[in-house]
Order: structure tokens, then sequence, then C-alpha cells
């Protein structure tokens, strides 16, 4: 049988979620629990694969498993098994042909800056001293919803067929002192996020303009377009699924 498991995770002492022969991953300490609590070993496939310092407020894993599980129970003792900084939030039977990372239709990012000095999110969002034009980070956000083909963003000798992505939102919001990126995409390359967001910056602080984005889009060189922000501000939100995957048992 097959189980989707949604899980969080704050990313920041695990070098992404995929297992690393000389550092400690996500992906090990989940299965590792997995396999203690089911007594057999336990294999998985996440959503995706954040890297170093990025968080999760929701990825989808699946599993194998050959008895049924009791939901609460389960989602109970992995919890105590699990470190304070991961945790597992459901579980749920599918389909034996579902997939967690195939299967997804989308998936969302948040990536947070603070506007002013903040000691208690310093290990959550971003710092940015300048001042930013929001509204044209905002024109430019919209502006990437016309194109598809994101290699400028991409980080360098990543193993892809295509650097074609379909970007559904890309907006940001002000939430108190926190100056809010939201994007949602069918894919996402390596580094993408990071890459758009650290872009949109130069836009806000009037470094880059409208012309400039276009540019850097069309070039599919990554050296034109901006610097990476930190990974410590992004947070993989949201991955969506199609209904016919999960089986109501």
């Amino acid at each position: 049988m097959r189980y989707f498991l949604e899980l969080s995770y704050n990313g920041a002492s695990y070098h992404g979620w995929q297992r690393q022969p000389n550092a400690v991953s996500v992906q090990e300490v989940l299965e590792n629990a997995l396999s203690l609590l089911l007594r057999t070993d336990i294999n998985t496939i996440g959503a995706g694969r954040t890297d170093a310092g990025v968080h999760a407020r929701q990825i989808m894993v699946h599993f194998d498993f050959s008895s049924f599980l009791d939901t609460d129970q389960f989602i109970y003792k992995m919890n105590a098994f699990l470190p304070v900084d991961i945790a597992v939030q459901n579980v749920r039977l599918v389909k034996e042909t579902a997939h967690a990372r195939f299967d997804a239709l989308s998936r969302s990012y948040q990536y947070l800056i603070s506007c002013h000095k903040d000691p208690f999110s310093i290990n959550s969002a971003y710092h940015v001293k300048k001042e930013l034009d929001i509204d044209l980070m905002n024109e430019a956000a919209k502006l990437l919803l016309n194109y598809s083909n994101f290699k400028c963003f991409s980080k360098s000798k990543t193993n892809v067929k295509t650097y074609n992505c379909t970007i559904t939102n890309a907006v940001w919001e002000q939430t108190g002192e926190l100056l809010v990126f939201n994007i949602s995409a069918n894919r996402f390359l390596r580094n993408m996020v990071r890459a758009i967001v650290g872009t949109l910056i130069e836009i806000g602080t009037h470094k880059l303009n409208m012309d400039d984005l276009v540019r850097i889009v069309k070039s599919e060189d990554r050296s034109e377009a901006g610097y990476s922000v930190p990974a410590h501000g992004l947070y993989l939100t949201k991955v969506d699924y199609p209904k016919t995957i999960y089986l109501n048992v």
C-alpha cells in the first residue's frame, strides 16, 4: 500500500531535503524514524528537493508499507520519534501508482523579507536595509507570467530536460513588518525562486528596470539575472494534487 505523508520542517539544521553522503538531510531523518517505527526499511520520495536551509510549511512525501496504518496513532508516534524541527501533519492512503513528485499539479513558495532590523526574524526572514519600491516589484513580478523559459534563474550545471515552467501567480504583499513574495507554478528549477527574488529586489531598489527584466529572461543566462537571496527566507508552502489519487478508506 502507498501512503502520502504531509510534512513540515524548519530547514535551518539540514542540508536540504534529499539524502546526502556527508551531511544530515530531512529525508534521512524521516526515513530513519519511519523505519524504526514500522520495523522495516522505508524509502521515501518527496514532492521536491528543497536546498540547504530552505523551510517547508507543507511538503508531500510518499512511501510504501504492507499494512493499514492507524492514522492518529501513526502521527502521534512519528512526531514523538522526530526532532522538534520536523513535524508530521497528516498521512493518507493513495493509489498504488500515486507519486509525490510527478503527480503534483502545482507548487507554491513564499519568500519573507524583513524591512526593519528584527532580532527575532534573523533566522526566518531576509533583512533588506534599502527601501524597496513594492509597486514596481509587483509590476515586474506580474511580467513573469508572460514567459515560460526561466533558464536565466536556474542554477548552473543542473540536469533538467527543459527550463520551461508555467507561473500562475507571482505577487508581493506587505504583512506587518514583513514583505512576502508569493509564487506558484507547475514546477520550479533549482534556485529559481531565490534568483527571481534577488532580481526583483534589484528592480525594487531601481538598480534594474522593467526593460532589464525582459532582457534577462530572454537572455537565458544566469549571469545576467540578479543575486540569489539567502535560503533562510524561503518556504515551500503548498503542493497540490488531483483528488483522484486519494483513496477514501
